[in-house]
């Protein structure tokens, strides 16, 4: 062997170990106690612009985001002694509420002021104040016990369980109650983040949905970090699965659930899609009728990590847009960090970097006539630089995802929702976008 093959080959080994290190820094969320409001949306600001805060209670009027979440991370306390979350796994799911405030200390209508400000007289921040754990399902799996010779879970396990699944049901049901509406926006957080990143995304995109639904934070075991951390929370997200498929199935059997919109970002696109897919072929296996609250649901896959071979054969073969018809997919090639995720798992391509310029023609004929399916390409044009976390630090990206979400808009100018068509099925968010002349108050 050759001092160059040396070199090479030495070279290709620092690569393979810094792969995941560059991958942990680009998709890292942030592991602290505050964190900067996202921009205001484009959606609000300027002439003509939509109200942001129309027929709210007054008992939502507060500075204080309270966000009802589900986890199955281990609990931990902190270093003042308080409740929180870690990247550990934990075979039972916990619910609870977690208070995220608006920083600094202000008056509602000032803080309803500067949200929509572009340029803000007062810089806000979010910060975690709380977490406080309500309930806790029981271990899955449960103990298997004999009965008249047959197998089944212990009736002790099922009696405890039942009484955590009515905690939940009667603690939604109460924040239901103090909704403008009987909706539930449902966010999934991706690789690395921690417990209170991903709530503070949440708390900023309930804001600016203008405080429409109950929010709800489903936050699996992330964010374990390092060289080795990518390859952690890939199999955290393959554990998750199962808790995220109950929780599902549960919000589906309450009847005061109107509908569930579930956004997921990321790798947590990955552990949504894995769920829904399983609930949706046990309905079709039992020849089950899709519950309503599906059929008027968005589902959001924001920047998604996720081989496009993958999607092929588990969302677009499987015909997954067939039980909602609303399901909406962001992609940027700008987005560096799937890129290098695109490189280090050697994909032919990943749907988070699918530039509508790229389209081949195997891909646009196996989605063209896919029922309700969208793809959004957010052009490295718009008001800001597309980072991995796009959806909600763009101003055109986030308007265009509450155009979806809080005002039920199909794609297209003449539905009020101004996306530029390239072939059908695709559009892509252009600079200043959208023109709020378009939307009505």
């Amino acid at each position: 062997m050759t001092m160059n093959d040396r070199r090479q080959l030495y070279s290709l080994d620092v690569m393979g170990n810094l792969l995941p290190a560059i991958l942990c820094a680009l998709l890292v969320g942030c592991a602290s106690y505050k964190r900067a409001l996202m921009p205001a949306p484009n959606l609000y600001t300027g002439t003509g612009a939509p109200v942001l805060f129309e027929d709210l209670p007054d008992g939502l009027k507060s500075t204080n985001a309270d966000l009802f979440y589900v986890t199955d991370r281990e609990p931990e306390i902190d270093e003042e002694n308080k409740l929180t979350y870690g990247y550990g796994r934990s075979r039972s799911a916990a619910f609870g509420s977690a208070i995220v405030a608006f920083k600094p200390d202000m008056a509602w209508e000032d803080l309803e002021r500067v949200s929509v400000e572009r340029d803000r007289s007062t810089r806000l921040s979010l910060e975690m104040m709380s977490i406080e754990e309500l309930g806790r399902f029981e271990d899955t799996p449960g103990p298997i016990v004999v009965v008249n010779g047959k197998a089944q879970r212990s009736p002790a396990y099922l009696e405890s369980n039942q009484k955590a699944v009515l905690g939940f049901r009667n603690e939604l049901k109460r924040r239901l109650a103090l909704s403008p509406r009987n909706e539930i926006i449902m966010f999934v957080h991706g690789y690395n983040n921690d417990f209170n990143d991903a709530a503070f995304t949440l708390a900023e995109l309930w804001h600016y949905m203008g405080r429409q639904f109950v929010p709800l934070l489903y936050t699996w075991p992330a964010g374990r970090g390092g060289p080795s951390g990518y390859i952690y929370d890939r199999e955290s997200g393959e554990f998750t699965v199962h808790h995220l498929k109950n929780l599902i199935s549960e919000l589906s059997d309450i009847p005061e659930v109107e509908t569930f919109h579930l956004i997921a970002h990321s790798r947590g696109t990955d552990v949504m899609t894995s769920a829904f897919r399983e609930l949706t072929l046990v309905g079709r296996a039992s020849q089950a009728e899709v519950p309503d609250e599906f059929r008027g649901s968005h589902i959001v896959l924001a920047a998604p990590d996720l081989d496009m071979d993958v999607v092929s054969q588990r969302i677009v073969a499987e015909d997954l847009g067939r039980e909602t018809r609303n399901i909406t997919i962001y992609t940027s090639q700008s987005d560096k960090a799937i890129g290098l995720a695109e490189k280090f798992f050697k994909s032919v391509s990943r749907l988070g970097t699918l530039g509508t310029d790229e389209l081949t023609e195997t891909v646009l004929s196996s989605v063209r006539n896919v029922d309700g399916i969208s793809f959004i390409d957010l052009q490295e044009t718009t008001s800001l630089k597309a980072t991995h976390s796009y959806f909600h630090s763009d101003p055109a990206a986030s308007s265009d995802l509450i155009l979806t979400i809080r005002y039920d808009r199909e794609p297209g100018a003449e539905n009020g929702r101004p996306l530029k068509p390239v072939t059908t099925g695709f559009w892509q968010i252009e600079p200043g976008y959208p023109h709020v002349n378009n939307v009505d108050k």
